[in-house]
Parts: structure tokens; sequence; C-alpha cells
């Protein structure tokens, strides 16, 4: 082989190698041909990524929406509490099932508050069957009271809304609870009432409901020896503050006939805080108050159905 050849040939192997070179360190940049600068920029991004993720994660932790609907941390506290009407008498009694103002001049309550959820209403404890007293409230009527009055004692919270405990059973019978009503009334408007209102609070999980007797009427009558006050209408609101999106209704009844049922006395529930004074729901956020008191849209309520279990 001549030099000239032999020269020819390393350069020839020199370039090869060089060449063998590039094709591996292509190779080692990865499967995609993706660049050293390019895989970091990624790695970094990807980063970035799980730690916006832990971020929001963490931020909603203990929230709940309930039946897909509106976002709240964990259970929105005090929506029980009413702001009761200025220069009412009241003493607030807090019940394991129900919150309640009572007013011990007329002997009635101003209103009773409660949450309802859908567990509740599959509740198994059996009804009880004795009204009393509470001792520890000023003014409280006594069961005798009502005795061949003619009046029924009526439940602001009712006794089915309280079946999950043997507890607030026993107090949703307490006379701080119960208003002097016409039997046909009890046992049929304001039952079927009661009853719509265990159906919402399966269709949205949880509602809250105020109801009480309207004070702010011209009152004349009165029963037992306590002279318990007769109201001539009563109210209840129903508000749904974890719905999508939240809603509210209310209703302003007759203690008697109702003429157009339920749906005539559907009203919202700024209407009723007019008609009665109270303040309700203020701990709710002011652009969810606002909308949920504004609302009058009983024929939405009325087809809800309840989501199967």
């Amino acid at each position: 082989m001549s030099k000239f050849a032999s020269i020819f040939s390393d350069k020839e192997m020199a370039t090869r190698r060089k060449s063998n070179n590039n094709t591996r360190r292509k190779k080692k940049s990865g499967k995609n041909g993706l660049s050293r600068t390019t895989k970091s920029y990624l790695a970094s991004l990807c980063t970035l990524v799980l730690v916006l993720i832990a971020l929001v994660s963490k931020s909603f932790s203990g929230c709940k929406t309930l039946n897909g609907g509106f976002l709240s941390h964990g259970h929105i506290p005090d929506l029980e509490r009413v702001v009761t009407a200025k220069g009412t008498p009241e003493q607030i009694v807090s019940y394991e099932g129900m919150t309640i103002s009572y007013n011990p001049a007329k002997h009635v309550p101003n209103w009773v508050a409660w949450e309802l959820t859908a567990d509740e209403t599959r509740g198994k404890e059996p009804r009880a069957q004795n009204f009393q007293a509470d001792e520890s409230v000023a003014g409280c009527a006594d069961p005798w009271d009502y005795s061949y009055s003619g009046y029924d004692r009526g439940h602001m919270a009712p006794a089915s809304d309280m079946k999950w405990s043997r507890n607030a059973m026993k107090e949703s019978f307490y006379m701080t609870n119960i208003c002097p009503q016409v039997k046909s009334f009890n046992s049929g408007t304001w039952k079927r009432l009661e009853e719509k209102c265990r159906t919402w609070a399966q269709c949205d999980s949880a509602i809250v409901i105020i109801a009480g007797p309207v004070l702010t009427d011209s009152i004349t009558e009165s029963i037992g020896d306590n002279r318990v006050a007769v109201p001539k209408r009563f109210f209840k609101i129903i508000a749904s503050p974890y719905a999508n999106p939240p809603r509210g209704i209310a209703f302003i009844l007759n203690n008697g006939k109702n003429k157009g049922g339920l749906q005539e006395a559907a009203v919202s529930i700024d209407s009723v805080e007019s008609l009665t004074g109270h303040d309700f729901l203020s701990s709710l956020p002011d652009d969810i108050e606002r909308l949920v008191e504004s609302q009058c849209r009983f024929h939405y309520w009325s087809t809800l159905k309840p989501t199967e279990k």
C-alpha cells in the first residue's frame, strides 16, 4: 500500500470515528432527539405543575361539594342564627337539633332554626309522645295550657326531622318548639310543607329551615293559664346554600284555611324579613345571601326529586 493510500485511510478512519461519536451523543440526548437543555426545561416545568397541583389540593382540603353544588370550606357556620327583630323579647336556646329564640312574653318561639341533611331524613328513631316544658327557659308554656283549647300543639321543627337522634327527638317535644295551631292546618298544609322540606333535603343533601309565628300581627287570642298567644299566621323559610346555584324560598301561611295551597303562599325570604323584622342567613356571603333571599321559584322547587341512593 502506498504512503498516500495509508494517509487517506487514516483520515477516513478519523472522520468515521467523529461521525460515530456524534451519533452516540444524539442517542444519549433521548429517543425523541431532545437536547439536554430541552429536557432540563421540561423537568422544571413538570416540577412547577406538581407544586401547583399540591397547593390547589391543599387549599381545597376539607371542602365539600354537596350534590355537585356550591363549594364551601366545610360547614358554613351560624346559618341557623337569626338576628331577631329589634325590641323583641327573647331567650336563645341551643338544642341538639335546633336553635330557638323563645319569647317569654308571648310564650311561643319567635323562630326555630335547624339544618336538615339527607342522611338525617333517613333516621329510624321512633316518635316521642310526651310534650314537656323546658324549665330552664323563662316564661315557657306548659302542655296543660293547650288542653281543651281547641288548638293542636304545633311543632315548628317537626319531630320527623329529628329521627336521627333520640335526644333531638325528645327536645323537639319541648314547649319552646310549640305554637297553637288549628288542627286542620297542623295536619294539612303545615304537614305537607314539612314533608316537602324532607324531600328537598334529599335533593340537595342539606337545607336550612327557619319557622315561626308572625308576631307582628295584632294577636288578640290566647289560651291557658299562661295566656299563650295564638298566632294568625306562620312563616317558614327554606335555604339551600350548597346547591348549584344556591337557592331559597319562603312561605307565609294562615293558621287555618289556605286557599291555593302552598303555591299561593310562596314568597321570597326578603318578604318574610320585611314582615317579621328578623334578619335571616346573615352569615352567608353577601352575594349569595342576596341571591337566595330574593327568589320565589315555587315551580322549580316543586319539581325537585331526591337523588337515588
